[in-house]
């Protein structure tokens, strides 16, 4: 081979290379949202939210100058930033035309549970928006199902129908912490949590839009220091139903000042980690690599197991043929998705004070998939196995593989 060609040759593989490298697309993931994030904009505390595993950022802010310098910052360190600026709804097309190219940005927060008599004003300002920059998403968060007729104006599901009807956002989302203490002190979930996914799924099926659900971090009002195990339960449930996002509230502790906010994954008064840091750091690693089950999946059934299940839930029915012998000894979520080629099984320990023994056989085709995303076989595992207080199980096979 003579040196001409040689050095083309070489030249043709640099920019194959090269190229191809420059083309391939960021690894996708469930994104996760610290709602009132960080609180000082720094690029080392936005490298410290990225460390968590947070993906996006949250943060009100009194003008839209402090926002421009947080927006150069979490650029710097690799985060999104969902903004929010007076100025956005006071000049809509102002603002998206400043920060619509900005590297940082994920989003347009525009309010949060807003009433149904809102739905109107909020649908035009979506729509400003949407006419500069169709790109990003528009945010809009929800009340729960727990929230007083006067602001649903009427049934729940009525509120999340119509407010699907009048706004045209990208995403839904919507709010509920499921966990408090009760009068004689005790942690009890709510019994209309597991009601409130089942409607907010059910329609944000029917409309063929993602929707984001929340986790709560923090203490505050009648809602405990949060555990590992009820984040978790949490975190998994709204996975199981179809999440496509899971958000935090909150990342850094607000203080005293409105409900007497205690304890987040940040401390309000030395600004420094608590231990509900490394809970969401380890659940957030746990969600990036189960995004391969998760993100862009579709819910085929999901039903409860247990002496009662959930107001509003249906009890959990028969599984695809892969499933050989299914028994859960308690409570669970248990969800059947698909997604590409591949279907799943999901089951949610329900009970985030108590373990739950799962005993299951398939055929073999069926694989379990580990917490990092890993598929091994289903059989060189016992059949009967532990899941911790609010974890998870998955298994999965391929459609076509009935064996």
């Amino acid at each position: 081979m003579n040196s001409q060609k040689y050095f083309v040759l070489v030249y043709i593989g640099m920019f194959l290379f090269y190229g191809c490298a420059k083309s391939q697309k960021p690894e996708e993931q469930i994104p996760i949202i610290a709602w009132y994030g960080v609180q000082e904009s720094t690029v080392e505390r936005y490298l410290e939210l990225k460390e968590s595993g947070i993906t996006q950022n949250f943060t009100f802010f009194s003008n839209v100058e402090e926002l421009a310098v947080a927006m150069d910052a979490a650029a710097k360190a690799g985060i999104k930033m969902m903004i929010h600026c007076p100025e956005l709804k006071e000049e809509p097309e102002k603002i998206v035309q400043r920060f619509m190219k900005h590297p940082a940005l994920a989003g347009y927060h525009l309010v949060d549970e807003p009433g149904m008599n809102a739905f109107p004003e909020l649908a035009d300002l979506v729509k400003r928006i949407q006419a500069i920059d169709p790109k990003h998403y528009c945010y809009i968060n929800l009340f729960p199902n727990y929230a007083p007729e006067w602001a649903l104006g009427g049934t729940y599901r009525e509120h999340v129908q119509k407010f699907i009807g009048d706004v045209p956002v990208q995403l839904l989302s919507f709010d509920h912490y499921p966990i408090v203490v009760n009068a004689s002190g005790e942690r009890v979930l709510r019994d209309i949590w597991y009601e409130n996914l089942e409607i907010f799924s059910d329609e944000a099926r029917k409309a063929g839009k993602p929707f984001w659900a929340f986790a709560l971090t923090v203490e505050h009002g009648p809602y405990p220091i949060p555990t590992r195990a009820e984040i978790r339960l949490q975190v998994y449930s709204n996975l199981a139903y179809g999440a496509q996002g899971i958000q935090y509230f909150t990342y850094w502790s607000p203080g005293k000042a409105d409900h007497d906010f205690y304890r987040a994954p940040i401390n309000h008064d030395t600004k420094k980690r608590t231990e509900i840091f490394d809970y969401i750091k380890e659940i957030n690693r746990e969600i990036k690599d189960l995004s391969s089950v998760f993100l862009g999946a579709k819910v085929i059934s999901i039903g409860h197991t247990g002496h009662e299940i959930p107001k509003g839930a249906n009890r959990s029915g028969k599984l695809p043929d892969v499933i050989k012998t299914f028994d859960v000894e308690g409570e669970a979520v248990v969800s059947v998705l698909e997604k590409g080629k591949f279907s799943f099984l999901v089951i949610v320990n329900r009970d985030f004070k108590n373990t739950l023994p799962v005993r299951i056989e398939g055929s073999p085709g069926l694989q379990r998939i580990l917490k990092n995303g890993t598929k091994v076989p289903a059989e060189k595992y016992v059949d009967r196995m532990i899941v911790d207080p609010g974890d998870i199980l998955i298994y999965g096979w391929k459609k076509n593989n009935r064996q």
